[in-house]
């Protein structure tokens, strides 16, 4: 009896007809679940940073405490307490006191005028005073722990800015989110009266605000924020499982597969290119309300640092995927490429048999029910990826490292099977 050698001819008539628009039907279902899913891969990675990062109270502090010690931030830090401190510290009027008084008890009038014109003196001395007071607090343990303890209690304020719900020392008013430096200005008053500055002790209760962020859309942005906070919980699911039908309905799995995990990493790239440039433009377009761009750059790059984090993963799990399906099919480049790994470890199966190492009994099983251990080893992988809290680049080469060797030991093993003498040699 004969075996066709090519692929079986389509049966004429309707029933070819209706089997081809079924697969036309097929192929553009499949077609378009790929799109959706590598388009929604990097808004679901912004719903993760929106629900576990921004409008995480434990997350958020962790992620904006390092910027205590930013010298950018710390130098705004410095100018706007010493600005608030140094509200009612008046040379010229206390100068003029002292003159009018020296003039009281009988001195000369030259006496006078020579003291008036210290008060110019005296105030910059005060001004330096406050600076250097405000710079030491600043760079000192005190300043992290009042900065992580007002962000802590502001974070409900960062959630009302963007959401437009909740209240705290966070102020938003015209798209400006400030933080309420009088515990740094309260503390920094105490020092300069303890150092013997005794006017500090009349510094009013003035404007103490430090501008953090300004931005005229964010109305805009909190509907965004809203959005993405809603989804946060299943988008990330739906996502892979449209990617998944969107490979399983395909007619060439494997190619859909590379494909899928190339397009992700593509859109992924793109996003982090668009972070490049917003980044670019929020800084070209600063308001005068922003004190210091150096400390505004600071707060945007630690704020998206997650999401770009999260972005390169991404981008490299793609990469890594598309790699290993392509490596897994049947083309030339991957038939060569497996083929030597086989010889090799038929060869260090040969030497441990000539050195009396024997796979034995587990060589032959291994070697038998192979591919069904691979898949398993490929499923532990990609579990133990989706159950990691907040997996880097480096989390992704290290299990593809295991993987790696998980792999290579049950090619050793497979390979010792073969070469037992006791193996059973099957055609």
């Amino acid at each position: 009896m004969s075996v066709p050698s090519g692929p079986s001819p389509e049966p004429s008539g309707p029933s070819g007809s209706s089997a081809r628009v079924a697969r036309i039907a097929r192929g553009s279902v499949s077609a378009v679940l790929i799109t959706l899913a590598c388009l929604l891969v990097p808004v679901s990675l912004l719903t993760v940073w929106v629900h576990d990062i921004v409008l995480d109270t434990r997350r958020y502090v962790a992620t904006v405490a390092p910027l205590a010690s930013d010298p950018a931030v710390q130098a705004a830090a410095v100018g706007r307490i010493a600005q608030a401190a140094d509200v009612r510290v008046d040379g010229p009027q206390i100068t003029a006191d002292l003159a009018k008084w020296l003039e009281a008890q009988g001195l000369p009038p030259r006496v006078g005028t020579a003291v008036k014109a210290l008060g110019p003196q005296l105030d910059e001395a005060a001004d330096t005073a406050v600076s250097k007071v405000a710079a030491r607090f600043v760079e000192g343990e005190r300043f992290e722990t009042v900065w992580t303890g007002a962000n802590r209690v502001a974070h409900a304020s960062v959630v009302r800015a963007l959401t437009g719900h909740g209240r705290g020392p966070i102020e938003v008013e015209g798209g400006t989110v400030t933080l309420d430096i009088g515990a740094a200005v309260e503390t920094v008053k105490e020092d300069l009266v303890k150092a013997g500055l005794a006017p500090a002790e009349k510094i009013p209760e003035v404007n103490k605000q430090m501008v953090l962020f300004h931005s005229d859309e964010l109305g805009k942005i909190r509907g965004a924020v809203h959005l993405l906070d809603v989804a946060g919980n299943w988008l990330p699911v739906f996502t892979v499982l449209l990617a998944a039908a969107g490979v399983l309905l395909a007619r060439r799995r494997r190619r859909a597969l590379v494909t899928t995990a190339l397009c992700a990493a593509g859109a992924c790239l793109l996003v982090a290119l668009g972070l490049v440039v917003a980044r670019h433009y929020y800084l070209d377009h600063l308001p005068a309300q922003v004190q210091s761009p150096a400390a505004a750059a600071a707060v945007f790059d630690t704020l998206v640092h997650f999401l770009r984090v999260s972005l390169r993963t991404a981008l490299v799990l793609g990469v890594v995927v598309a790699l290993g399906a392509y490596l897994s099919g049947a083309g030339r480049l991957p038939l060569a490429l497996r083929g030597k790994a086989e010889s090799g470890a038929d060869a260090a199966a040969r030497w441990g048999a000539g050195h009396g190492v024997h796979a034995g009994g587990t060589g032959r099983w291994v070697e038998e029910h192979r591919r069904w251990l691979t898949t398993g080893a490929l499923l532990l992988v990609a579990l133990v990826f989706a159950l990691w809290n907040h997996p880097t680049v480096l989390t992704v080469l290290l299990l593809v490292l295991i993987l790696l060797a998980v792999l290579a030991v049950l090619a050793l093993l497979a390979a010792g099977g073969r070469a037992d003498p006791g193996a059973d040699r099957r055609p």
